[in-house]
């Protein structure tokens, strides 16, 4: 069986900025020399989306240890991101990506089909960022249970 890997493996990470949940605006780039979690989450406060978020909170202090930033990234506005961060106490950034180029640029902006119906919507993904700022690895498809561990097992490498 061949392995396939993705093929933003190996490039550098697109630059981008947008709205934090603070209202801040956030560059991407300004993060150089710390490695990154970048993670693409189809809504706030749905339930695997809340689980995902929820997990990579909960789980953060083992992020930091290997000086890890976690963000977070959907189509949600700036307020929907302050009261999905409150009401589950997150502790890393989410951003807005309201017009959804950054989710272009990075590929997960994908057509789904759902009990037949066809529509586009953020395909979940995360992509790991070296502090060089090359993309060192890519989850497509992410299924949320054991994700955060399978994350982290994987920086080691």
């Amino acid at each position: 069986m061949a392995i396939v890997v993705d093929p933003f493996v190996g490039k550098i990470a697109d630059d981008f900025t947008l709205v934090a949940d603070d209202g801040t605006l956030f560059t991407l780039s300004k993060l150089k020399g710390k490695k990154i979690v970048l993670y693409f989450y189809p809504k706030d406060d749905t339930s695997g989306c809340t689980k995902q978020a929820c997990d990579f909170r909960d789980h953060k202090s083992e992020f930091d240890a290997k000086n890890i930033c976690i963000i977070g990234i959907s189509k949600d506005d700036t307020k929907r991101h302050q009261n999905f961060k409150s009401k589950h106490q997150l502790n890393f950034t989410l951003l807005s990506d309201v017009d959804g180029k950054v989710c272009e640029s990075y590929g997960v902006w994908r057509e789904k089909s759902m009990y037949g119906r066809k529509y586009f919507g953020i395909d979940r993904s995360t992509f790991y960022i070296d502090e060089n700022f090359f993309i060192r690895d890519v989850w497509r498809k992410v299924k949320v249970p054991g994700h955060y561990l399978d994350v982290l097992k994987n920086l080691d490498m």
